[in-house]
């Protein structure tokens, strides 16, 4: 029998020629590299260098950031007190407390957050654990990440449109948490997506293995062990309702009430804190709200943390 019939020999012809041909690309990327400029600056001399770099924009982020809480809480702090915090506006100049828009703030973002939980939770879900991946969930994370990066203006303008107008709500508690709702929804929800991917495949493989069924392993297994990713995003889609100003302006009103019904209007802290600071009406009272503002909002990331490092 002939060399060029023997399968063997063939076989080790083609072996030893991509030996040959891996050992000769690996010839021509050291001559390449030896071929090629001599570096100008050492490696260690460039790492230092944007080492420099990095920690001197972390410092310029850092000192504006507290130039900012410093300047809000020197000038808002002497005005802050209990009848500040409990009291009621009064007269053209809105002297006394804010305590309504405390409390429409607070009743706006619970019921936005009422709406948005269960839907995002539930989409959220079913892209993880039930969708078949493809070019429709990939339209729908598409989707998600552009609703996130939609102006506040736009979705005020939005929900006045849709919520105030069409639907007939009128300017009212409702129609503002529909309108919050969107803006948290791609929060939450990709958050919650990631949570759950983030739940070791061993775990359910063990469910299924002990006769568990699909909606068993989601609604006892996977989800519990996902709470405190989920509670995070849940949380940090909260603080980012409570700062928006432009959706309630268009969706809420101004009208300084106690809401009791979702229908009542109402005027939140951003309201307040822009009509008093644009008006020039009371500037301590806009400091003062600024600050209680921003102690929420401070507060509500700090716990959105705590859950973060808690869940790992």
């Amino acid at each position: 029998m002939s060399a060029s019939n023997d399968p063997n020999m063939q076989g080790g012809g083609v072996a030893d020629g991509a030996q040959a041909e891996q050992v000769s690309s690996a010839q021509r990327i050291k001559r390449a590299l030896a071929n090629g400029k001599s570096e100008r600056i050492s490696k260690n001399t460039s790492n230092a260098i944007m080492l420099g770099v990095f920690r001197v924009a972390a410092a310029i982020t850092t000192l504006v950031l507290i130039a900012i809480i410093a300047y809000v809480v020197i000038n808002g702090l002497p005005h802050i007190s209990l009848d500040f915090i409990f009291g009621w506006p009064e007269g053209v100049n809105a002297e006394g407390g804010i305590w309504p828009t405390i409390v429409s703030t607070v009743y706006v973002t619970a019921l936005a957050m009422l709406i948005c939980t269960p839907i995002a939770v539930l989409a959220a879900v079913y892209l993880a654990e039930y969708a078949k991946q493809g070019r429709l969930v990939n339209i729908i994370r598409y989707a998600a990440d552009t609703l996130a990066s939609v102006p506040s203006i736009v979705m005020g303008l939005f929900g006045y449109a849709l919520f105030v107008e069409a639907m007939g709500l009128g300017l009212s508690m409702f129609s503002a948490a529909m309108a919050l709702a969107l803006l948290m929804l791609p929060i939450i929800m990709r958050t919650t997506e990631e949570a759950i991917r983030a739940v070791p495949r061993y775990i359910r493989w063990g469910a299924y293995g002990l006769g568990a069924t699909k909606w068993q392993v989601v609604s006892r297994i996977v989800l519990p062990s996902a709470f405190g990713r989920i509670a995070t995003g849940i949380v940090l889609g909260i603080g980012r309702a409570i700062g928006e100003t432009a959706v309630v302006l268009y969706t809420m009103g101004q009208a300084i009430n106690m809401p009791i019904s979702p229908l009542d209007s109402g005027r939140p802290m951003t309201v307040h804190l822009y009509l008093l600071a644009n008006d020039g009406i009371n500037m301590n009272a806009a400091y003062g709200t600024a600050l209680l503002l921003m102690a929420i909002i401070l507060a509500f990331n700090l716990f959105a943390r705590w859950l973060s490092r808690k869940s790992k």
